[in-house]
């Protein structure tokens, strides 16, 4: 116990020393945005509905959502989407603009317009007319439409100003209303609205002038714009310097960030997937910063304090805004400004949240368990101690383990986590090993960062089996031992060619120059782009007719652009191998025909098996026993995640 003691003041010791070093003077450095002070360089985009925690974890400005522009009109969520600031909605919107500022933030709102995608089926309004997919006639806004959508934006930011925000946020970017005057994409006018950049940004302009005229001179306005569009006709980004350089006589800031909300193609830039690069519109926001005369921020992919600190202190950028890494950790600003970074739960950029991605069918988010469960999952700030505390077991350190062993913990309890291997983290550790995964080795160091913050008994290198467990004498076990990789009974299987998909990962140096894999599955995948970008010639045989089936839509749409930059991957959908040869394998394609390609190596990632057999031989022991994560049934890290959590919550 001395040692232990001894050992953890030391670590303390160590950590002020580096907290001392790591204090991100740069982001949180106040700014004065047209008489609003902020107290630091933080933005809290409008993602998300838990915005007063967002404010107590220590942002600066938080955008408390969106409201539509035209009640019953310009809606892009459902057709009812109620108007913020109409009769009996004020004391909803007002309750937005109290939590905030409860939590010492400011508090803005963004202004939305739909426009031609307005979800309301009699009305839908553009730039120009046409039919949409859907049926929907968008009509082409002649003089009196955009006459009507002007009064509405003056009287919407006059509400949004009555009713207490401290500024307004509004939305130019993503294929929106005015995104859709400003865009070649929407905009195929031939009046003074369309063509050159000086029509096509006329509207947008008679919008901000309105506003401006609307909230008066000493009122912040934000403004939201995509630098580019990823597509193929989408506007330049010397449009867009155009554009701002006229539109920063009305707004006093200026955020970046680009894609289209509705293209899926071009969605994957706007909100990125782990396969991007990290901070992706920083070389647009640097050209904008240098052209422009007011403040401008930036959104996407700005992982760390570290990197937020440093585009601030090089003036590349003056303020930071983030969307999902404060849905997986709303405290991060505040454990950044208190010298923690390593507290930090990471984003995965795995984009689970988005409910584009899953199709509403699974949104959460992979390390956050209370995000979009606010109703019933408590913040970790708030989880309390356990009435008696109790010696608690936790059998395996994969995700689902390691949150069990780390909330177990601060609810009071005595924790034994046990280990088989040499290390924490399970499969985690290999997925940490594969290219584009910087995200999920920051999610491994941060579990293994808080394992040791704990004073949680750990036992690596143990082999956990019934009678040690039982003579640990637990009050309640949490079976965490993940799952086996899954062997198909083929022919040749056990051909020394044939290789893990875990083993594959973990020593690449070990495949030869032609490598196939069988599962199409995301491990599969991402084995086959990275194997492909160090030049190996890869084939992939899958049994349905999609890659990727198990992630989410906009990670599949992601790894199909990646895949079409590298014509050394084969995708055989369809496919299944038949028999494995020394030097050959036989699969039949779509057409039941049986087909034979030569190959060094064959990597089996066909997915992952419970072991209900070796979790069944721990109950009994005591009566709070409970199996959790993989070992029951392979998912996810946020299953793994969400389990651990609230499992060790019910002890």
């Amino acid at each position: 116990m001395l040692k232990k003691s001894f050992m953890h003041f030391m670590m303390n010791l160590r950590d002020d020393r580096e907290r001392r070093n790591e204090m991100f003077d740069h982001l949180f450095q106040p700014i004065n945005i047209n008489g609003m002070i902020l107290k630091n360089r933080i933005i809290a985009t409008p993602t998300g509905d838990d915005f007063e925690e967002k404010a107590m974890g220590g942002a600066a400005l938080v955008i408390a959502g969106h409201a539509i522009v035209e009640p019953g009109k310009s809606s892009f969520a459902s057709p009812d989407e109620p108007y913020l600031f109409s009769k009996y909605e004020r004391e909803k919107t007002r309750e937005r603009v109290l939590k905030i500022h409860k939590g010492g933030a400011k508090a803005s709102i963004e202004i939305f317009h739909g426009g031609q995608d307005a979800r309301v089926h009699d009305y839908a309004k553009g730039p120009s007319g046409f039919v949409r997919s859907d049926g929907v006639e968008v009509k082409e806004m002649d003089e009196e439409m955009m006459e009507e959508t002007l009064d509405w934006f003056a009287q919407t930011v006059q509400g949004a100003k009555k009713i207490g925000f401290d500024s307004i946020f509004l939305h130019f970017g993503h294929g929106w209303l005015p995104a859709q005057f400003l865009s070649p994409h929407y905009n195929h006018r031939t009046d003074e609205y369309g063509g050159s950049i000086e029509n096509r940004c006329r509207f947008p302009l008679r919008i901000l002038e309105t506003i401006r005229k609307a909230v008066g001179t000493n009122y912040p306005i934000d403004m939201r714009i995509s630098a580019y569009e990823w597509i193929d006709d989408s506007i330049d980004f010397e449009d867009v310097l155009y554009f701002l350089k006229k539109a920063q006589n009305y707004v006093d800031t200026v955020q970046v960030s680009s894609g289209i909300d509705k293209i899926f193609e071009s969605n994957i830039h706007c909100i990125t997937t782990n396969l991007e690069e990290v901070m992706p519109n920083l070389k647009y926001a640097k050209k904008i910063k240098e052209e422009l005369d007011i403040p401008v921020s930036m959104v996407s992919a700005i992982l760390t304090p570290k990197m937020a600190d440093e585009i601030i202190a090089k003036g590349y950028v003056d303020m930071v805004a983030f969307g999902r890494s404060l849905l997986a950790d709303p405290y991060w600003p505040k454990k950044a400004m208190q010298g923690h970074p390593e507290d930090i739960v990471p984003c995965l950029r795995c984009s689970n949240c988005y409910h584009i991605a899953t199709d509403h069918w699974n949104v959460g988010c992979s390390v956050n368990p209370r995000y979009h469960n606010e109703d019933f999952i408590p913040s970790n700030r708030c989880i309390g101690k356990a009435i008696e505390k109790k010696h608690v077991v936790i059998i395996g350190a994969g995700p689902a383990g390691l949150k069990a062993a780390i909330t177990a913990s601060d609810r009071g309890h005595d924790v034994t986590l046990i280990e088989k291997s040499n290390s924490l983290g399970g499969l985690l550790k290999v997925i940490a090993s594969e290219k584009h995964k910087e995200e999920v080795q920051r999610l491994l160091k941060y579990y293994r960062t808080q394992i040791d913050k704990r004073p949680i008994q750990v036992l690596l290198n143990t082999q956990a089996t019934p009678e040690m467990v039982k003579a640990l004498n637990p009050d309640s076990i949490l079976i965490a031992i993940g799952a086996k990789e899954r062997i198909l009974p083929i022919s040749g299987i056990d051909n020394k060619k044939v290789v893990l998909a875990t083993n594959a990962i973990m020593n690449p140096d070990m495949l030869g120059q032609k490598v196939a894999i069988l599962g199409g599955g995301s491990i599969g995948c991402e084995i086959a782009l990275e194997l492909a970008e160090d030049g190996k010639d890869v084939s992939i045989i899958e049994v349905t007719d999609l890659l990727a089936a198990n992630a989410n839509s906009l990670y599949r749409e992601a790894l199909r652009q990646k895949f079409l930059l590298h014509d050394n991957i084969h995708s055989l959908l369809s496919c299944s191998c038949t028999k494995i040869e020394d030097e050959k394998i036989l699969y039949k394609d779509r057409n039941g025909q049986e087909q034979i390609f030569t190959y060094d190596n064959l990597i089996l990632s066909t997915g992952l098996l419970p072991q209900i057999d070796l979790v069944e031989q721990f109950y009994g022991i005591c009566r709070d026993t409970v199996a959790i994560g993989d070992c029951i049934k392979p998912s996810s890290i946020m299953n793994a995640n969400y389990e651990g959590f609230v499992n060790a919550l019910n002890i």
